[in-house]
Formats: structure tokens, sequence, C-alpha cells
């Protein structure tokens, strides 16, 4: 039975399973091979056990982590029977990732002494940016916060459409200028919108070209100065949304965008069409930014908060 069934709801916990499935299927089949033969853990089966976690795209550096800490407690312990591997794994990966989540959110919440709440949305094409946002929207909405959308990725007309076509699904107002237009006047008028409707939250799409870091640089630093003009301290979040199903491009793409700007936190999407789920721990890891919603499926439920608690039980349940 699972350690955590009372805590979290039925549906939620099932749709985590189903969308840890393959990465589930594929990562027990590579450590039952790593500890076929031994009734011990040795260094054998830690060598093997390296290579299942590098293979299952959690990554070196947070791989060389995890062995570390398990090589410590098999040495204080003395004899560590293989059995007793996935508790240990399941105890050591809970724990690196409580370094980076402190809390243990499970719901949709903004903080309340910032309204409008603002978030900009961060990443490069295809990775489910304009998904993410819509399903954010759709989350916020049904908890009863007025949301407005800023279309501030004016550089592909597909991009704007894209965001209309969410607005419309979910029923929240749009701000979009037409294509080409300047990113921070779009995000000017949706602020500026958000405050005159007295929105509690406002999703700004970005555009997502990574060709040109210095310019990106520059752009997402004027959408936030222009942001700043219509309400101080914004954006209070800066979500970065990556493709689990990118496996290692997914930690590269951090890399180039944590350089380019301030990111706040992630979101990791397209976790149910991939074997590379391990990438949420590494990222969480190495980049020590809260991954805070993970897309484990289709459907417009289907954006979950992250919770690490929920995460790990899935995954090694």
């Amino acid at each position: 039975m699972s350690l955590f069934k009372n805590i979290f709801s039925s549906k939620k916990k099932e749709t985590l399973d189903k969308g840890l499935e393959k990465s589930k299927t594929s990562f027990f089949s590579k450590l039952s091979k790593a500890v076929a033969g031994k009734s011990k853990v040795d260094d054998d089966v830690l060598d093997n056990l390296e290579e299942v976690l590098v293979t299952s795209d959690v990554g070196v550096n947070t791989t060389l982590k995890i062995i570390d800490r398990i090589e410590a407690r098999v040495a204080k312990d003395k004899y560590m029977g293989t059995e007793e591997l996935n508790t240990i794994l399941r105890q050591e990966i809970a724990g690196l990732l409580s370094e980076t989540h402190s809390g243990e959110e499970t719901e949709f919440t903004v903080p309340q002494n910032k309204k409008p709440y603002v978030i900009m949305v961060v990443g490069v094409n295809g990775v489910g940016k304009t998904t993410t946002i819509g399903k954010l929207a759709h989350q916020y909405k049904q908890k009863g916060l007025k949301v407005v959308l800023g279309a501030a990725d004016t550089f592909r007309a597909a991009a704007i459409d894209q965001l209309q076509v969410w607005a419309d699904r979910v029923e929240v107002p749009i701000i979009k200028q037409k294509m080409g237009s300047d990113p921070a006047s779009v995000a000017f008028d949706t602020l500026s919108s958000a405050v005159k409707q007295d929105a509690d939250v406002v999703i700004i799409d970005t555009a997502g070209r990574l060709h040109n870091k210095v310019n990106l640089m520059n752009e997402l630093t004027k959408v936030k100065r222009v942001m700043q003009k219509v309400v101080e301290d914004t954006p209070h979040d800066v979500l970065l949304v990556l493709d689990g199903s990118t496996g290692q491009n997914a930690f590269e793409q951090a890399k180039q965008f944590t350089k380019a700007t301030e990111v706040t936190s992630l979101a990791v999407t397209k976790l149910d069409g991939t074997a590379k789920g391990g990438v949420v721990i590494g990222i969480s890891d190495q980049f020590k930014i809260p991954v805070k919603y993970i897309g484990v499926g289709e459907g417009i439920e289907d954006l979950q908060v992250f919770n690490k608690y929920e995460f790990v039980d899935s995954f090694f349940g």
C-alpha cells in the first residue's frame, strides 16, 4: 500500500501514477537487471545503479550525489540487502528533493498580498508553454480567481492564435496586438487592463527563441521593466517551461534560460509520453529552482502542482 494513500485525492494520484508509468517501468526493469543474482549492495551493485540512474535521465551530478548517500548508508549499516535498495533510493531521492522543495503544496494558489499576481512564462517553442498557460488559467479560474492572459510572444502568429484558443476555451480575457508588435508594449497593456479589471492573476506568454541569448536577455529585461511601471516588483514569478520528454536537452535549456533571466520556478511537461521522468529529479537538484508544476497528460486537468512526496511515491510505488 502507498505510504501517502490518504493524503492525496485518488483521482489526482491515479493520473500521476499513469503519467509516470513509462518512466517507472523503464527504471525498474533496469534496476532489476542491476541487482540480478546479488543479495547485498556491494560495489558492483552501486556501479550498476549509477548507470541505471544516468540512463534514466537523472543527470550525472545528481546521480553521483545519490550514490554517495547510498554508499554512506552501506558503510554505516555494514550489510544492506538488495531488497532494501528500493526503499533506500526512495528515501534519499525524497531527501534530495526536500533541499529544493521546502513546502508540500498540493493546490494551485497565489499569495493574497500580491494583486494582481503576475507570472511571466518563458521557454523555447514547442515545450508546451502555451498549453501550460491555458491549463494554469483553467486551474486558477476553478479556484474563483479572475485571470487575464497576455500574448507577448509576438514573433509568431501561431503563438498568438494558440493563446487565443486557450483563452476562449477557459473563458478568460486575453490582451494581444498584431504579430511583430513590441512584446513589452503587450505586457504593459495586459497589466494596465488587469489592474482596471481588478484581476487576481496575470499570465504573460513570452517569445521562445534561444538562438541569441543576448537578444533574449535584453527583451525579457525590457518586458520586466515596462511591467514594473504598472505594478511594482513584477513579475512575481518567472516560470520556465521544460519538455520532460527531451531528457538531457531540458537540462541544457534550463542552463541557457537561467543565464538569460532570473527564473524562479519550473514546469516540466509531457512526462506521460516518455520514460525520462527521472529528469525532474536532476533538474530540481541541479538548478536549485523549485519544480512547481508537472504535466502528466493531455487533459485540461492534467497539469498538477508538483509535490515531492507524491512524485517519489508514484515513481517508486
